[in-house]
C-alpha cells in the first residue's frame, strides 16, 4: 500500500495522525505526488476541522533585549540585530486589538520577548487582557516565555484562553537551535497550561537546518501535546542572528511539510505564520490554505513584515475560503 492511500485510511477515514516513519515517507515524497498530497491533506482537514480559516493578529508587548539565544530570533540581546528593546503601552495594545477585530480575526496575541515573565510584565499583561476584553470583541490569547505553576494561574484567571509557547524543532536538533535553556523547560510549560484549562498553542519553524527525520520527529512530538494549535513558520533568515545565511526552503519542501504536519494532527488547527511570504509567495499560500492549512497569521509579524491583511483576505476570497466567526468572547 503506498503512503498516500495509508494516510487515507489513517488520517482521513479515522482522523488519526501519522507515526514518525509514515511522516518521513511523506516529507520523501516525489514532487509529481505534490498535488495528491495537498488534495489529501485538504479532504482531511475539511473532515476534521471543518471549511473555515481561524484568522488572528499578534501585537510585542515588549520586543527585543531577550536573553535567550534562539539561533533564529532577532530579538536576543546577545546577536548583533538591528533590533532594540521596545515596550507598547496599553492604549497601543488596545488600538491594535481594535484594528485586528476589524479584519474578522477572532484572536489576538499578545507577545513579550523574554525567558519568562516578571512581577511588572504580569500585571501589565494582566491590565491588557482586562483593557482589551473591556472594549474588543475578541479572544486573547498570549506568548511570554517560560511559565511556572503559579504564573500559569494568574494567566488563566485573567482571561487568556490560548497560550502560545512553540518547541521551536524536533527534540533532537534543539540543541543547535538554542544552548540558554531546553526542550524539557518548553514542554513543562506546555503541560501546566493544559493543566490550568488553557488551549495549548505550539509550533516552531520549519528550515532550520533539520534533516527530514528530524523534521518527522518534530511533527510528531507537537502531536504529542495535544495543542489546539500548531503555528508554521519557515525560516525568515535574519542579519546578525547564527542563521543568517541560511537558505530559505524550497517551496515543494514547505508544502510537502504542511501537507505531512496535517496528517500527523488531523483535528489541530494548523496555522501558517511567519516566512510563508518569502518562502511561497501567494500562489504557495494558496495552495497550503488547500492542502491542509486552516488559520493564518494576518498583517506583520514580531520583527519581520508581511503581507497586508488586506491581501489575505482577499486571497481567501478568491479561492472561497470562510473565515471563522466569534462565536463568543473570552
Amino acid at each position: 500500500m503506498s503512503i498516500l492511500s495509508a494516510a487515507r485510511s489513517k488520517s482521513l477515514n479515522d482522523g488519526e495522525g501519522l507515526a514518525q516513519e509514515e511522516v518521513l515517507e511523506i516529507l520523501r515524497l516525489p514532487d509529481s505526488e505534490i498535488p495528491d498530497l495537498l488534495e489529501l491533506a485538504h479532504e482531511t482537514r475539511l473532515r476534521w476541522c471543518g471549511e473555515e480559516v481561524e484568522i488572528e493578529g499578534i501585537v510585542s508587548l515588549k520586543t527585543g533585549g531577550c536573553p535567550e539565544d534562539c539561533h533564529f530570533c532577532s530579538q536576543s540581546g546577545l546577536f548583533e540585530s538591528p533590533v532594540r528593546a521596545v515596550w507598547l503601552d496599553i492604549e497601543k495594545l488596545v488600538e491594535s486589538a481594535k484594528h485586528t477585530a476589524k479584519t474578522g480575526a477572532t484572536e489576538f496575541c499578545i507577545v513579550a520577548a523574554v525567558k519568562g515573565p516578571d512581577e511588572r510584565l504580569l500585571r501589565q499583561l494582566e491590565s491588557a487582557v482586562a483593557a482589551i476584553r473591556a472594549e474588543v470583541d475578541i479572544q486573547v490569547a498570549a506568548s511570554v516565555g517560560t511559565l511556572n505553576e503559579p504564573q500559569v494561574r494568574r494567566l488563566a484567571k485573567a482571561g487568556i484562553h490560548r497560550y502560545n509557547h512553540n518547541l521551536e524543532t524536533a527534540r533532537s536538533y534543539f540543541p543547535q537551535v538554542v544552548t540558554t535553556h531546553t526542550w524539557e523547560e518548553r514542554r513543562a510549560t506546555l503541560d501546566l497550561v493544559r493543566e490550568a484549562g488553557m488551549e495549548v498553542c505550539s509550533g516552531g519553524i520549519i528550515g532550520m537546518g533539520e534533516t527530514l527525520a528530524q523534521r518527522a520527529e518534530f511533527a510528531v512530538q507537537l502531536a504529542q501535546v495535544e495543542p489546539a494549535e500548531v503555528p508554521m513558520n519557515f525560516l525568515d533568515p535574519r542579519p546578525g542572528t547564527p542563521f543568517a545565511d541560511y537558505p530559505v526552503m524550497d517551496s515543494r519542501d514547505a508544502l510537502r511539510a504542511v501537507g505531512a504536519f496535517r496528517l500527523a494532527m488531523p483535528r489541530t488547527t494548523l496555522r501558517f505564520a511567519g516566512g510563508r511570504e518569502l518562502t511561497l509567495g501567494e500562489r504557495g499560500a494558496e495552495q497550503g490554505l488547500l492542502g491542509g492549512i486552516n488559520a493564518m497569521i494576518v498583517g506583520n509579524y514580531l520583527t519581520t513584515l508581511g503581507r497586508p491583511m488586506e491581501e489575505d483576505l482577499d486571497m481567501m476570497g478568491k479561492i472561497r475560503l470562510p473565515i471563522k466567526a466569534l462565536n463568543s468572547a473570552v
